[in-house]
C-alpha cells in the first residue's frame, strides 16, 4: 500500500525473490486453525503472554491459524494500531484486527495484479524483475486462483456460534463485502492473465459452468446478505466473468486466422468435443445480461471456424445475445470497469471488446445486428465503439486501418447518415481524438464531406427523378440553412444528383453527391440556434449543437494549433451562451458544453476570453465600481449574473451540476491566467460569488450523482489555492477564508478525518483507480491543507485571532479538536501526500498560532508520537513524509516545549542527589535521528541526503535553543561527534555540478553546531572526542579545503548573476556558518600556523572580491557583505598573519562598492571601510610608497563630500518642519535618501576615519593637496560640521570630522588648507551649543563619563586642540582667529581651569590639558593678548597660578586623592550638582575578583589621574614662563621695565593650602619642586616589597616618560621662580625687609633642594628633555643652560646655583 522508498531495481527483486512463493500461493497462504498450530503458539516462549491469549482469540474470529494469527497482530500493532502499547483496548483491538486482516489479503492479491499490469509494459522501470517473477508464478498461478475463488464463492457465512460472540451481523456484512472484494480481484487477476497466456478449450469450458452455476456472481451462496451498497460489486464481478470467457475464446487470434484463411491453427478447431458440449450449455444462457457477450462471441467463433454450418443451435444463440442487448450491455460493462487511463483491467477489457466489435461489424450485415428497430440499436453500438475508442492507443490504431474493416464499417455507416443525424458520427470522431495526429486526421476529415443526407417527407418541386425514383438531380441552386443575406451558409448547386437511399410512405432519404465542409455546416448549425433560441424548435437544435461543441472542446483541449481554424464556431460560443442562459428553461448541457470550450480558450488567452465573456452577463459582476476591500467583502451592489440565476433555479432543484463544475473550472484558469489587475478586479464578484454563497452550503445542496459534491468541493478549493496566490484576488481570499463562513467550510473539510477516508476507500469497488470518490475525497482534503496553508502564511499580521485560527486551534465540528485530526492522519497510508501537508499545516500552526500543540493532542499524544516515530522508523517509508515530521519536529523545539518534550522523551538516570543525568526512552525520537546521522548508513537507499539534512536541522535547533538535557545525552553518545562532523571530511562536487544542494546545508549544519559547542562549552570542557575530530579537521587540511569551496562558492554565484543561481539560499546558510566558524576558531580554537592563516585570509579576500567586483546583482551583494564582515573580523583577529598587500583588492572593492546602489551597498561601504582602517593601522605604511594612494583618497574623499551633503539635506529638511524627534524616531520620507542616522559605523563616519588614515600616511602632501583641489570636500564637511554643532546633532560625525581636521593641521599646508576653508567660522560660535557655562562659575558642567566616550564635551575638547594645532603650526598667520576663539569661549576656558580642584575625572583633565595646551600656544603671543584682551590675560594668569597650587597640593597628598577618587567614583552614586568622575577605563568592575586585583586597579586608576595632573602641571608652568620676565634679560638687563610683568606669585613661603582663597605664593612654587622630586625618587625605587610601585604598575617607556615629565616639570618651575624672585628683588614696590626675606628663604630652600637634586643626579637620572609627550616641544626654556649636556651637571642646576649665589651675595 501507498509508496514505497525501495527504488532499486536490485531492492526489487530481492522483495519478489524473497516473497514469489506467498504471492503464488495466494490467499491460500492464510491456513485455517489447527490444534498443532496453537500448541506451537502456546509453547513459544519469545511472545508474551498477553499477545498470545489476543492471538487465540484472534484466530478464533478470523478462522485463522493461530501463528498467523499472532504474526497478524505484531504486524498490525507495529504498522496500524492507533493507540499505546500499554492501552490495548480488546473489543476496539478485534474489530480494528479484522479489518487490517482483510485488507492484507487484498494488498496480496493487488501485488499480483500489479505484476501482470506490467510485466510487459517495456517503459515500466521494473518491467524485467517483474517479468522474471511472472514467469515463476505462470505455472499453476491461475489454477490455484480459480480454486480460491470457488471456495470463497462456496464459503458459508460465519455465525457467532463458529466464530465467538464478536461476529456480530454488522461484522458478518463486513465478511462478506471483503468476500465479494476478493472474488472480483481473484477475477480480474485471471482475466489479465488469460489477456497474456492462451487459455485451453477444457479451462473454457470448465470456467462456462462454474460461472453459470453461480449466475456470474448473481447466485451468490450468501446472497441474502446482499444489500444496495455491493450492487457494484455484485455487476463487476459478472463483467469479468463475461471477459474471462470471451478471452478465452481468443477472438484477436480468430480474427487474424480468418484474414489469412488458417482457422484450422485455432486451438478450438481441434476441440469438437468442447465446441459441442458449449453449444448445448449456451443454449441454456440468455436470462441474465451478462451472457450477452459470451453467446455474441461464441457465434463469431462457431460461424468463423465453421461457415458452412448454419444450424439453428448458432442462430438461436446470436438472437438470444441481441435480444439481451448485447451492444448497450457492452458499452455499460465498459463505462462500469472504470475510465481512468492507467487503469489497466479497464484498458485490456477495452482491447478485448474494440476485437470483439471489429470482427462483429466485419463478419456480420450491420442491419442482422438490429433486433428492435434501426435507430437504438445503432446507438448502442456506438456508444460501445466510443467506450472502446476511449482507451488510450486504439484511436491511432483504428486510423491505421482500411476504412471497409472493422470498427471503420460503423464510421461509414455514421457517415452516410450525415447531416442529417449530426449525433452519431461526431460523437464517433470525438472518441478516436486521442493526440496531435488524430486531430490532424479528424479536421481533414470533416473538411472534406463528399455526402450530403437529407430527408423529405415528399418529393420537393425543384428535383427530376428517374424512372424507379433512385436518383433524384437539383433543377435549382439552393441554400440549405434559412439565414439572413451575408451570413455564413451552405449553398447546393444546380445539377447535384442524389441517390434515394430510402423511399416509401414514411418519406424519403436521399443521399447528395455534394461537397462541402462540414466546419461551414457546424457554423451554419450554431446560427440556426440562435435564430431559433426562443422558438420551440430550441430543444432539437441544441440536440445538434451540444456534439459539435463537445468536439470543438476536445479538439483545442488535444491541440491547441487549431483552434485559429475554428474561430468562426468558438468566436460564436459567447452570444450562443448569452442566449441560452436568457431563456425560460435553459439547456443545460449545452451551456456546460460552451462553458468548457471558453476554459480551454481561457488556458491560452485568458485576457480575450475575459474581455468577450464579460458582455455576456453569464459571470457575477459588481454594478457599482469596487473601490475598497470592505465593499469587496460585504459583497454589496453584486450580481449573481446569469449563471448565478442558473445555478438556483435550476441545477439545485434538479441536482445536477454540469454548468457549476464547468464554471468552476472556467473561473480557476482565468485565474490561473494571471489577467491585468483592472481585469482581476472583474473577476472578484465571481469569486465572491463562491466564496459567500456556495462555499458554505454546498454539501447541504441535492446531489443525484455520488461524487459530484467531492468534484465540486475538490474544484473550489483548487480555485481558491490559486487565487489565494494571484496578488489582485490574494487579500480578499485571504480575508474571506480567514474571516467567514468560506474559512469553516474548508475547516470541516480538514475535518473529515483518517477514518472516514478509510471507509470510502473500503468501499470502493474498483481495485487501483485514480478517479474513484475515495481519491477525490483525498484530494479535496489535500486541497483544503494547501488553501489554509497559504491562508495562514499570506495572512497579513494582526492583533485579533481571525475565525479561521480559532476554528483550527479550538474544538472543531466533529467534537474532537482540529489539531489531532490533523495528527491522526498520519495513520492515512493510501496517499503519502495526505499525512505529509497534514503535517506541514501543524507545523506551520505550531509556529504561528498561540497554543500548545500537546495539550491539544491530550490522551491521544502518545499514541500520535508512537505513530510518527513508527513512520519515520520504516526503512520503506517515503522520504517526504520523514522529511516533513523532522521538519515539524525542528519548529517544535522552538514553539512547542512540551510535544518536544514527549518526542525527545528523556528519563532521569538515578544519580547522587542534586545532579540530574538523563537516559534515552525508548520511544525518543533522538534514536531515528542518531540512526540518520550514522556515517555507515550514508548513502544508503533509506537514508537519503535529503533526510540526512532534516536529521542535522533538528539537531541544530535543539543546540540553538539550548535543550540541555537532551544535548547532554547527545554529547556523550558513543561515535556521536564523529558521526556528526563526517559531512564536513567529504568531498564536495564543484558548485557548477552540484545536484544536491542540500549536501551545503548538511555541512552548514554541522558548522553551526560545532561552532555553538565550542560557544556555550568551557574549552577545557569540551568532549575529547569532539577535540579530537576538531585535531583530525584542522591536520586533514580541512579549513583549507572548506575556506577554498567557500571562495569557489562565491566565484560561482558572481559568474551565474545573469541566470541566477537555483541553490541560492543553501549557498548563504553554508557561508555562514562557515564564517561563524572561522570566527570562533579565532578565538576560541586556536589555528597556530600562520601560512594556514594567511591562505584562509586570502580566500575570503578574494571571495569578497569576487562577490563585489561584479556587474552586481543582490545575490552578490548579499554574499559580498557576509564575506566583507568575515574579512573584518579576521583582519582585527590576526593582525601579524595578515598577507603582505591587501590594499590593492581592497581599494579595488571600494571602487566597486562605490558604483553600486547605495541603499543596498550601505552596509557593505561601512565594511571595506573599516577594514582599510584596520589595514592602514595594522601595516603602517613605509613612506607611504603605496601605488592605489591618489585613487583610494579620491573614492573616500568623493564618499565624504556626498555623505556630509546628505547630512546637510537631511539637516536642513528636519530643521524645517521643526521636527524635534531624533532622526531615528522620524516618519517623514520626502527627503533625499531618508533621514541618515549618525552612527559610530556608518559609512560616513568610517569614510572620515579612512581619509584621516590615509592623510596620515601622506605626510608630506604630495596627494591629498590634489585630491581636494578635485574633490570639494572641507567645505562641504566644514558646513555639516557647523549644522552639527548648532543642532547639536550627529556627534560621531562630528568627531570623525575633527580628527581628520586635527591630523590635516598638523602640517603646514593642511594647516593652512584647513584655516583656509574657514574653520574657525565654522566653529567658532556654532561651538558654544554644545556646552552650558554656569552662572556661579561652578564645574557643573564638567562631565563625569569616562574620557573614551564619544559625547559633546569630547568634540568641544577636539576643537580646542584644533586650535592648538593650527596655531602652533601656523603661528603667527592664526593669531587673530586663535584670539577670536578665545574671546568666545573664554568663559568656559576659565571654569575648565577652576575646575580641577573639585572634579579629578579623567575627561574633566583631559579637557584642562587641552586648554592649558592651547594657552601654552596663545602665550607665546603675549603683546597681542595683552592688546586685545586684557583682563581675560589677568584672568588667565590668576587661574594658571590657582591652578599650578592645586595640581601640587593633589599631587603631594596622594591619600587625599585616592580618598577624593574613591568617593567620587561608581555609578551608584547619584548624580548631585557636582558630577562625580567614573572608574576610568582601566579600572576593573566592581565585582573584580580578589582584594588585591581590586588594590592595582584602583592604584592604576590613582597613576592615571596623577600622570594627568602632572601634564597639566608642565604645561601651566611652561605657559607662566612666557608671563614672567625672561631670566637672563632680567638678571642682565638692568634697565627692563619691570611694570610689563606682573607679580605672579605672592611673597610667602608656606606650603601651599587646599584653598581657593589662599593666593599661590612662592611657596607653591617650591613645592612644586619638592612634590616632583619626590615622585622622582619614587620612580626610581625599583624593588619596594611591599607598596605597588609605580615601576611595577606601568611599563618601562611609560616611566621613562614619567621622569623626563618630572624633570620638565621642575626645570620650568625652577625658571619661573628665578624669574619671579628676581622681579621681586628688583621691584622699588617692595619693603627692603621683605626683600631680605625672600633672599633668606630662597637661599636655604633652594640649598636643600640643590643637595637632594645633586644626590639624585648623582644616581644616575634622565637629562631634561622637553618631554616626548608633551606637544610643546619648543616650550622649552630659552636659556643657554638647557642645552643638554652631560659634562658634569644638570644645565639648569647650574642656572640654580648661579641665582643662589646671587642671593647670597
Amino acid at each position: 500500500m501507498g509508496r514505497s522508498a525501495l527504488r532499486e531495481p536490485a531492492q526489487i527483486e530481492a522483495e519478489l525473490d524473497r516473497h514469489w512463493d506467498r504471492l503464488h500461493q495466494g490467499l491460500s497462504y492464510y491456513k485455517p486453525p489447527s490444534s498443532s498450530s496453537a500448541e506451537k503458539v502456546k509453547e513459544n516462549k519469545d511472545v508474551a503472554q498477553p499477545l498470545k491469549d489476543f492471538g487465540l482469540r484472534i484466530s478464533k474470529l478470523l478462522s485463522l491459524d493461530e501463528q498467523q494469527s499472532v504474526q497478524l497482530l505484531q504486524c498490525y500493532l507495529q504498522e496500524d494500531y492507533r493507540g499505546t502499547r500499554d492501552s490495548l483496548k480488546p473489543l476496539y483491538l478485534f474489530l480494528q484486527m479484522a479489518d487490517y486482516y482483510y485488507e492484507e489479503r487484498m494488498c496480496l492479491l493487488r501485488c499480483v495484479l500489479l505484476l501482470l499490469t506490467y510485466f510487459q509494459d517495456e517503459r515500466h522501470p521494473y518491467r524485467a524483475e517483474y517479468s522474471n517473477c511472472v514467469n515463476k508464478l505462470e505455472k499453476d498461478l491461475v489454477n490455484n486462483y480459480q480454486l480460491q475463488f470457488e471456495s470463497l464463492f462456496k464459503a458459508e457465512a460465519p455465525t457467532w456460534e463458529t466464530h465467538g460472540n464478536l461476529m456480530t451481523e454488522r461484522q458478518v456484512s463486513r465478511w462478506f463485502l471483503q468476500c465479494l472484494r476478493e472474488q472480483s480481484l481473484l477475477l480480474e487477476i485471471i482475466f489479465l492473465y488469460y489477456a497474456y497466456f492462451e487459455m485451453n478449450p477444457s479451462d473454457l469450458l470448465s470456467y462456462t459452468k462454474m460461472f453459470k452455476e453461480q449466475g456470474f456472481g448473481l447466485r451468490q451462496t450468501n446472497r441474502h446478505l446482499v444489500d444496495k451498497s455491493m450492487d457494484a460489486l455484485v455487476d463487476r464481478i459478472g463483467y469479468l466473468s463475461a471477459l474471462i470467457l470471451v478471452e478465452g475464446m481468443d477472438i484477436d487470434f480468430l480474427h487474424k486466422c480468418a484474414l489469412e484463411d488458417c482457422t484450422d491453427q485455432h486451438q478450438f478447431s481441434s476441440a469438437p468435443d468442447v465446441i459441442k458440449e458449449m453449444d448445448q450449455l449456451l443454449l441454456t444462457f440468455g436470462d441474465i445480461p451478462h451472457h450477452a457477450p459470451v453467446l455474441l462471441a461464441w457465434v463469431l467463433l462457431r460461424h468463423t471456424l465453421r461457415p458452412d454450418d448454419t444450424s439453428p443451435v448458432i442462430r438461436r444463440i446470436g438472437n438470444t445475445a441481441l435480444q439481451q442487448g448485447v451492444f448497450k450491455y457492452l458499452s455499460t460493462m465498459l463505462k462500469g470497469l472504470g475510465v481512468s487511463g492507467n487503469n489497466c483491467t479497464a484498458s485490456t477489457a477495452k482491447m478485448c471488446v474494440y476485437g470483439l466489435l471489429s470482427f462483429v461489424i466485419t463478419s456480420f450485415e450491420e442491419e442482422s445486428l438490429q433486433t428492435d428497430g434501426v435507430a437504438t440499436q445503432s446507438s448502442h453500438l456506438i456508444d460501445a465503439a466510443c467506450e472502446v475508442l476511449s482507451a488510450p492507443s486504439l484511436a491511432e490504431v483504428f486510423w491505421e486501418l482500411k476504412p471497409n474493416m472493422g470498427l471503420g464499417m460503423i464510421l461509414d455507416s455514421a457517415v452516410g447518415m450525415f447531416p442529417h443525424k449530426i449525433g452519431p458520427l461526431l460523437q464517433l470522431l470525438t472518441a478516436l481524438l486521442s493526440n496531435k495526429s488524430t486531430v490532424k486526421k479528424v479536421y481533414n476529415f470533416l473538411d472534406k464531406m463528399s455526402f450530403y443526407t437529407q430527408v423529405y417527407k415528399h418529393k420537393p418541386n425543384d428535383v427530376l427523378s428517374n424512372d424507379d425514383e433512385t436518383l433524384w438531380r437539383r433543377q435549382t441552386p439552393k441554400l440549405l440553412y434559412p439565414l439572413g443575406t451575408g451570413q455564413t451558409n451552405l449553398w447546393m448547386p444546380q445539377g447535384v444528383l442524389g441517390q434515394v437511399m430510402i423511399a416509401g410512405d414514411q418519406g424519403y432519404v436521399v443521399r447528395w453527391e455534394h461537397s462541402y465542409s462540414s466546419w461551414t455546416l457546424f457554423t451554419c448549425e450554431v446560427e440556426m440556434l440562435l435564430h431559433v433560441v426562443s422558438t420551440a424548435d430550441v430543444i432539437a437544435h441544441c440536440a445538434r449543437v451540444k456534439p459539435i461543441l463537445d468536439l470543438v472542446h476536445k479538439i483545442i483541449s488535444t491541440d491547441w494549433t487549431v483552434s485559429d481554424c475554428l474561430l468562426p464556431l468558438t468566436s460564436r460560443i459567447y452570444m450562443l451562451l448569452q442566449r441560452l442562459t436568457s431563456v425560460i428553461n435553459p439547456p443545460v448541457d449545452v451551456i456546460a458544453s460552451c462553458v468548457n470550450c471558453l476554459s480551454v480558450l481561457a488556458a491560452r488567452m485568458p485576457g480575450k476570453v475575459w474581455s468577450s465573456l464579460h458582455h455576456t452577463g453569464f459571470l457575477p459582476f459588481a454594478s457599482n465600481p469596487l473601490t475598497s476591500m470592505a465593499q469587496c467583502i460585504s459583497a454589496e451592489g453584486m450580481k449573481a449574473g446569469n449563471y448565478g440565476n442558473l445555478l438556483v433555479q435550476i441545477e439545485q432543484p434538479r441536482g445536477e451540476y454540469a454548468v457549476t463544475i464547468a464554471f468552476l473550472r472556467l473561473l480557476t484558469t482565468l485565474v490561473k491566467g494571471q489577467l491585468g489587475s483592472t481585469q482581476n478586479k472583474g473577476l472578484i464578484p465571481c469569486v465572491l460569488l463562491v466564496l459567500k454563497e456556495m462555499l458554505p452550503t454546498y454539501h447541504k445542496w441535492r446531489y443525484n450523482t455520488y461524487g459530484v459534491r467531492e468534484r465540486i468541493g475538490e474544484d473550489k478549493l483548487n480555485l481558491y489555492k490559486l487565487a489565494s496566490l494571484t496578488p489582485s484576488l490574494q487579500s480578499l481570499c485571504i480575508y474571506s477564508l480567514a474571516n467567514t463562513e468560506a474559512g469553516q467550510a474548508v475547516v470541516n473539510i480538514m475535518g473529515v478525518g483518517v477514518d472516514t477516508i478509510d471507509v470510502v476507500l473500503a468501499a470502493q469497488p474498483s481495485s487501483c483507480g485514480s478517479e474513484g470518490p475515495g481519491q477525490i475525497l483525498i484530494q479535496t482534503v489535500k486541497l483544503a491543507f494547501s488553501v489554509t496553508n497559504n491562508v495562514i502564511r499570506l495572512k497579513p499580521p494582526s492583533d485579533t485571532v481571525s475565525p479561521l485560527e480559532q476554528a483550527l486551534t479550538q474544538h472543531g465540528g466533529h467534537g474532537n479538536n482540529l489539531i489531532v485530526v490533523l495528527a491522526k492522519y498520519i495513520y492515512h497510508k493510501h496517499d503519502p501526500a495526505l499525512p505529509r501537508l497534514a503535517i506541514q499545516l501543524l507545523k506551520r500552526l505550531a509556529t504561528v498560532a498561540p497554543m500548545s500543540v500537546y495539550a491539544c493532542l491530550g490522551s491521544d499524544a502518545a499514541a500520535i508520537r508512537d505513530a510518527f516515530l513508527t513512520r519515520l522508523q520504516s526503512k520503506t517509508e517515503d522520504m517526504r513524509i520523514k522529511v516533513m515530521i523532522l521538519e515539524f519536529l525542528t519548529v517544535a523545539v522552538e514553539t512547542q516545549p512540551g510535544l518536544i518534550e514527549l518526542f525527545l522523551n528523556l528519563e532521569v538516570k538515578d544519580g547522587s542527589e542534586g545532579s540530574k543525568e538523563f537516559l534515552l526512552g525508548e520511544w525518543s525520537c533522538l534514536h531515528v535521528v542518531l540512526d540518520l546521522i550514522d556515517s555507515k548508513q550514508q548513502g544508503k537507499y533509506w537514508c537519503p541526503p535529503l533526510l540526512h539534512r532534516a536529521a542535522l536541522a533538528f539537531l541544530l535547533a535543539l543546540w540553538q535553543d539550548r535543550r540541555d538535557s537532551a544535548i547532554s545525552v547527545l554529547r556523550t553518545k558513543e561515535r556521536f561527534w564523529e558521526n556528526l562532523t563526517t559531512p564536513l571530511f567529504g568531498t564536495l562536487t564543484p558548485p557548477s555540478d552540484t545536484t544536491e544542494p542540500c549536501v551545503l546545508e548538511t555541512c552548514a549544519f554541522v558548522m553551526k553546531i560545532i561552532g555553538l559547542e565550542i560557544y556555550y562549552v568551557v574549552s577545557g570542557s569540551l568532549e575529547q572526542s569532539l577535540k579530537d575530530g576538531l585535531q583530525k579537521f584542522s591536520n586533514a587540511r580541512r579549513y583549507e579545503y572548506w575556506s577554498q569551496y567557500v571562495k569557489s562558492l562565491v566565484c560561482h554565484v558572481a559568474e551565474m548573476e545573469e541566470e541566477g543561481i537555483c541553490y541560492f539560499t543553501e549557498t548563504q546558510m553554508l557561508i555562514s556558518a562557515w564564517r561563524m566558524l572561522l570566527i570562533l576558531s579565532t578565538s576560541h580554537v586556536r589555528l597556530t600556523e600562520d601560512s594556514t592563516k594567511l591562505m584562509l585570509f586570502m580566500d575570503v579576500l578574494d571571495g569578497t572580491k569576487a562577490a563585489l567586483t561584479t556587474p552586481t546583482s543582490v545575490p552578490c551583494l548579499r554574499l559580498g557583505s557576509m564575506m566583507a564582515t568575515l574579512l573584518l573580523i579576521l583582519l582585527k583577529q590576526w593582525r601579524r598573519s595578515s598577507a603582505p598587500d591587501i590594499l590593492s583588492p581592497l581599494s579595488l572593492i571600494l571602487e566597486s562598492v562605490l558604483q553600486a546602489d547605495q541603499q543596498m551597498m550601505e552596509r557593505t561601504k561601512a565594511k571595506i571601510f573599516s577594514a582599510l582602517i584596520s589595514v592602514l593601522q595594522i601595516q603602517g605604511l613605509d613612506g607611504g610608497d603605496i601605488s592605489q594612494l591618489p585613487q583610494l583618497l579620491l573614492s573616500v574623499c568623493e564618499t565624504v563630500k556626498d555623505e556630509a551633503l546628505v547630512l546637510i539635506d537631511n539637516m536642513r529638511h528636519t530643521s524645517q518642519l521643526g521636527d524635534t524627534v531624533e532622526d531615528e524616531d522620524s516618519m517623514e520620507t520626502d527627503s533625499p535618501r531618508g533621514p541618515q542616522k549618525d552612527q559610530r559605523d556608518g559609512v560616513c563616519v568610517l569614510a572620515l576615519h579612512l581619509a584621516k588614515e590615509l592623510c596620515r600616511t601622506d605626510e608630506d602632501g604630495e596627494h591629498w593637496v590634489s585630491v581636494m583641489r578635485k574633490v570639494p570636500l572641507l567645505p562641504s564637511v566644514l558646513s555639516a560640521v557647523e549644522l552639527s554643532l548648532r543642532m547639536k546633532r550627529n556627534l560621531y560625525f562630528t568627531e570623525a570630522a575633527l580628527h581628520l581636521l586635527l591630523t590635516l593641521a598638523r602640517t603646514p599646508q593642511g594647516a593652512a588648507a584647513v584655516a583656509g576653508a574657514g574653520v574657525t567660522q565654522t566653529i567658532c560660535l556654532p561651538l558654544l551649543s554644545v556646552y552650558e557655562v554656569s552662572s556661579n562659575g561652578t564645574s557643573q558642567s564638567f562631565s563625569r563619563k569616562s574620557q573614551d566616550l564619544t559625547c559633546w564635551p569630547g568634540v568641544y575638547r577636539l576643537c580646542m586642540s584644533l586650535m592648538e594645532s593650527l596655531l602652533k603650526t601656523l603661528r603667527y598667520n592664526f593669531i587673530n582667529e586663535a584670539l577670536d576663539f578665545v574671546g568666545v569661549h573664554q568663559e568656559r576656558i576659565l571654569q575648565c581651569l577652576n575646575a580641577v580642584r573639585t572634579v579629578q575625572s579623567l575627561a574633566c583633565l583631559d579637557e584642562a590639558d587641552h586648554t592649558v595646551g592651547f594657552l601654552l600656544q596663545l602665550s607665546s603671543f603675549c603683546k597681542e593678548l595683552q592688546f586685545h584682551l586684557p583682563k581675560l590675560l589677568r584672568d588667565v594668569q590668576v587661574n594658571l597660578c590657582y591652578l599650578c597650587q592645586t595640581c601640587t597640593h593633589l599631587l603631594h597628598s596622594k591619600k587625599m586623592l585616592h580618598h577624593y577618587l574613591q568617593a567620587k567614583n561608581g555609578e551608584a552614586l547619584p548624580p548631585g550638582p557636582l558630577p562625580r568622575t567614573q572608574q576610568p577605563p582601566q579600572t576593573l568592575t566592581k565585582e573584580a575578583a580578589g582584594g588585591g586585583e581590586r588594590e592595582e586597579a584602583e592604584q592604576k586608576a590613582l597613576l592615571a589621574v596623577q600622570c594627568s595632573l602632572l601634564k597639566i602641571l608642565s604645561k601651566t608652568l611652561a605657559t607662566l614662563q612666557h608671563f614672567t620676565p625672561d631670566c637672563c634679560q632680567i638678571l642682565l638687563d638692568q634697565c627692563m621695565d619691570l611694570a610689563e610683568y606682573r607679580t605672579l606669585f605672592v611673597l610667602s613661603f608656606t606650603t601651599p593650602a587646599f584653598d581657593p582663597d589662599v593666593a599661590p605664593s612662592f611657596g607653591t612654587l617650591l613645592a612644586t619642586i619638592n612634590v616632583c622630586l619626590s615622585m622622582l625618587s619614587e620612580v626610581d625605587k625599583k624593588k619596594e616589597p611591599v607598596s605597588l610601585s609605580i615601576a611595577s604598575l606601568a611599563s618601562s617607556e611609560e616611566v621613562q616618560a614619567l621622569k623626563s615629565l618630572l624633570m620638565f616639570t621642575m626645570e620650568n618651575c625652577f625658571y619661573v621662580l628665578i624669574s619671579q624672585a628676581v622681579r621681586c628683588l628688583k621691584d622699588p614696590s617692595i619693603l627692603p625687609r621683605d626683600k631680605q626675606r625672600l633672599k633668606q628663604e630662597l637661599s636655604s630652600e633652594l640649598s636643600t633642594l640643590l643637595s637632594s637634586l645633586s644626590r639624585h643626579f648623582r644616581r644616575g637620572s634622565p637629562s631634561s628633555p622637553a618631554s616626548g609627550i608633551l606637544p610643546s616641544t619648543q616650550s622649552k626654556p630659552p636659556t643657554p643652560g638647557s642645552k643638554a649636556s652631560h659634562e658634569g651637571q644638570e644645565p639648569f642646576i647650574q642656572l640654580v646655583q648661579a641665582f643662589v649665589r646671587l642671593v647670597q651675595r
